[in-house]
């Protein structure tokens, strides 16, 4: 399952350099997660980095695109 960013955003730019995919880019308001890049940090860390970095704690799941861990991990080894 990708994340997402909610509106509590506030473009504190702190989660950007921790994502292993680069998934995470400026929207016009707020960050945005590009759900084709995500894998919640499967393949290259434990957790997800952006989560744990957040300090407005606003990175939940997106219920919208729901993966398996094995999609994730295929997903992965694909961007990379």
């Amino acid at each position: 399952m990708a994340l997402l960013i909610s509106e509590d955003c506030t473009c504190c730019d702190t989660c950007v350099p921790v994502c292993p995919n680069k998934a995470i880019s400026a929207g016009d308001t707020i960050y945005l997660i590009d759900p084709a890049k995500c894998t919640e940090c499967v393949g290259a860390e434990d957790s997800p980095q952006c989560q744990l970095v957040c300090p407005a704690d606003c990175i939940a799941q997106d219920p919208k695109h729901v993966e398996t861990q094995a999609q994730l991990e295929a997903k992965y080894a694909g961007l990379h």
